[in-house]
């Protein structure tokens, strides 16, 4: 009985995952909230690395949805004269889908240098509930801002594609923002992606696009730091914890395959102003609950 109800939190927790990974609203801060509300029957150590690997499921959604944009490979009789960069035999490898990949791994550079020296270092000085809250309040105020100053304002890039080496590393920059926690990944490549006058279809696919190397890195760095510790034997990672983050991923994997294809038919219609509102609220919910039940 005590196992099923710790699958069926893993099952809650995937869940969280798969929405606030890809909304800019901070996992992180639900994930804290949750932890609270919900703790997971896990050693701490483990626990650090559950809700980070725990992103390889939502980072496998990604591929599946945007498969065709992000594969370069294709045959070279379906690959248009102009876009064709190179091939072996009856396989081409498209041009575009390459530049594409060129501007991600530039936008990925700035976090991931300063993550792989300082992530611990972050984690250590701002992973607490009172630095989570702040900056869900903070960044909530700036989408909120934000948003008032594009109002009526034509963006300059509309989609991915338009998206030069200069944009793609001032949104790097933003993204190494994210590394204080409760700031959001997500939520700190599409603002910096607005500030940049990227068109918040395009602001989005490209927040997605760069998750995939970035939280891959995340993901191996903490799972790497895990494995060392099990290796040590100061760790213990048996059947029981294997099943626990395999349902975590997998349902984090389902239901961003629901939340990617919502957040990108609300930004279609909408602003992230409602975004921005639902971030502070939550910041001041985060605050109140260390304050008055810890």
């Amino acid at each position: 009985m005590a196992t099923a109800i710790e699958f069926l939190k893993a099952i809650l927790i995937g869940i969280v995952q798969g929405i606030t990974e890809w909304l800019p609203i901070s996992s992180t801060g639900h994930m804290i909230l949750l932890n609270d509300l919900v703790h997971l029957n896990v050693s701490d150590a483990f626990w650090e690395m559950f809700e980070v690997v725990i992103q390889l499921g939502s980072i496998l959604a990604v591929v599946v949805l945007y498969f065709s944009r992000l594969w370069p490979f294709a045959m070279k009789k379906n690959i248009g004269g102009g876009d064709l960069l190179c091939g072996i035999g009856k396989v081409g490898i498209k041009r575009h889908t390459m530049v594409l990949w060129l501007h991600v791994l530039i936008a990925a550079v700035p976090a991931g240098v300063v993550g792989v020296l300082f992530n611990d270092w972050f984690d250590a000085h701002f992973y607490n509930p009172v630095c989570v809250s702040v900056s869900l309040i903070v960044y909530g105020v700036l989408f909120i801002v934000v948003e008032q100053l594009h109002r009526g304002k034509t963006f300059k890039m509309n989609a991915v594609e338009d998206i030069g080496y200069g944009t793609a590393f001032g949104v790097g920059v933003f993204q190494m923002l994210s590394l204080v926690p409760g700031t959001s990944r997500s939520g700190s490549t599409i603002l910096g992606a607005s500030i940049l006058s990227v068109s918040r279809p395009a602001a989005a696919e490209f927040s997605f696009f760069l998750a995939v190397p970035v939280m891959l890195g995340a993901s191996l760095l903490k799972g790497m730091k895990f494995a060392g510790k099990v290796a040590a034997g100061a760790e213990v990672f048996g059947g029981y914890e294997a099943m626990i983050l395999a349902v975590g991923c997998i349902v984090a994997f389902v239901v961003s395959l629901a939340a990617i294809r919502f957040l990108m038919d609300f930004v279609k219609k909408h602003s992230f102003t409602a975004f921005g509102i639902y971030r502070i609220v939550l910041g001041v919910l985060v605050l109140l609950l260390r304050v008055f039940v810890k």
